[in-house]
């Protein structure tokens, strides 16, 4: 079948080119915004992407339109489609129809730690013999792509609470009818689409009605959200997890101040995990991902073992190089709560080394303002932050610095934010830069500047 995606570059649309072709099919798509790491996945897979939404792009007519739900109607590409009766379909429901439907699906579902807490869960399952499909919002290191089919049944999905397609506006995780379900935890996001915290607790229940009672519901102890969408009604077996609470299903205990080191308790058995990763939020990821493995028949042990050579995600505190002692981090966080803990946990590694936050609130979220006021404080762990503010953030950030507890600035371009790195940064420190999206290349840039320099 000739499959033309549009909307292609995004995390999960690139994962579900990878799948397609992988499925034999004939796949090429289009975007409007193309860059690393998902255009290099695809170069790789010697799938053809094309530059903007131009209807020229059908030629030759495929069989089949997967549209991403980042394009609505008035796109030219869409009402080409529409006009043109070529047969379309949204992603998730093309993943149900092509993947997922004969497979154990193990979704993760939550407002943060989903692309990591899939990854370890994936890579859990591959140590186990399991030899699981997946696709996920990111690149796993241990793997080297975002999706593959897999041989065996199981099958890990991220599942995404953001709507499906401008034709189908259910939460995206609907479609995957999950027989092991994680919720991560639960918080306001995507203002764009939901109008408040209840609409998005709506959501995540017509999901727990999906997963049937043979299924096993895994959530953390303690976060109020989740627990109210569990007292709407659930109908399936659940597993509470947690760290440092020892009447938990699956608990982990943390042995080491930087939480580089932690027990893992389950089912009368203990384990130990020593890795390369930072702060509780992981920690918390991983037991979440050891609880959904143990649903698929893997042992704590085996688990234990996965997670202790675990390599992590590109774009999660991902160190893009070191010059002069001066450490480049990428990060994908782009929400007040993600923010906070991903610097939290690099301060709790007991370095006296200065870490210099660059954050660019990228998100439609961030855009519209809807967490200004938690702003000012998420990037605390911090020595220095600054903020970027670009073209279509229309409130001003300047109230962000004025009540920030540590030293911050606004900058209006890429390059004020580099020279001002430049200028401040010195042996030791850690530079992290924090954005969902391309940031116009400015951690290489960040680099080049900094060998200058020296």
């Amino acid at each position: 079948m000739q499959i033309f995606i549009a909307g292609i570059c995004g995390t999960f649309m690139a994962g579900l080119a990878i799948l397609a072709r992988e499925a034999g099919h004939a796949v090429r798509g289009c975007d409007a915004n193309v860059y690393p790491p998902m255009s290099d996945q695809l170069r790789d897979a010697g799938i053809e992407v094309l530059q903007g939404y131009e209807p020229s792009h059908l030629e030759p007519r495929p069989d089949l339109v997967v549209i991403g739900n980042a394009l609505s109607r008035g796109n030219p590409l869409v009402e080409w489609v529409l006009d043109a009766g070529i047969s379309y379909i949204s992603g998730p429901e093309w993943l149900w129809d092509g993947v997922l439907h004969n497979r154990h699906v193990l979704a993760v579902s939550g407002t943060h730690g989903k692309t990591t807490t899939s990854s370890m869960l994936a890579w859990i399952l591959e140590c186990a013999g399991r030899a699981p499909g997946f696709l996920i919002g990111g690149i796993p290191a241990d793997f080297g792509l975002s999706a593959r089919l897999g041989q065996g049944e199981c099958f890990v999905i991220e599942a995404d609470e953001y709507d499906t397609a401008f034709f189908d506006k259910r939460s995206k995780f609907l479609h995957y009818r999950p027989r092991t379900l994680v919720i991560n935890n639960i918080e306001f996001d995507h203002a764009d689409i939901f109008p408040d915290l209840a609409a998005i607790e709506r959501q995540f229940h017509h999901m727990v009605r999906t997963v049937p009672a043979r299924g096993c519901i895994i959530h953390p102890a303690g976060d109020a959200a989740v627990d109210r969408v569990l007292a709407s009604g659930c109908w399936s077996r659940t597993m509470r997890f947690g760290l440092d609470q020892a009447d938990l299903d699956c608990v982990a205990i943390i042995t080491d101040p930087g939480a580089m080191a932690f027990s893992l308790l389950a089912g009368g058995q203990k384990e130990h995990v020593q890795w390369c990763h930072t702060g509780r939020h992981n920690v918390a990821n991983a037991t979440a991902a050891a609880a959904a493995a143990l649903q698929a028949g893997v042992t704590l042990a085996d688990a234990a073992a996965a997670l202790s050579c675990f390599k992590g995600v590109k774009r999660r505190m991902e160190l893009v190089g070191s010059v002069a002692g001066v450490s480049v981090y990428d990060d994908f966080a782009h929400h007040p709560t993600a923010i906070a803990t991903t610097l939290e946990g690099l301060r709790a590694t007991g370095a006296a080394a200065r870490i210099i936050a660059v954050i660019e609130p990228r998100s439609n979220t961030m855009r519209l303002g809807s967490h200004r006021d938690r702003l000012s404080g998420c990037a605390s762990a911090a020595d220095q932050v600054l903020w970027y503010q670009p073209p279509g953030v229309n409130w001003d950030m300047e109230s962000v610095v004025a009540s920030s507890p540590v030293p911050a600035a606004v900058c209006a371009t890429v390059e004020e934010i580099i020279q001002t790195v430049v200028d401040k940064c010195r042996d030791g420190d850690h530079v992290v830069v924090m954005s969902n999206g391309g940031f116009q290349g400015i951690h290489h840039r960040l680099l080049l500047a900094l060998q200058a320099r020296d």
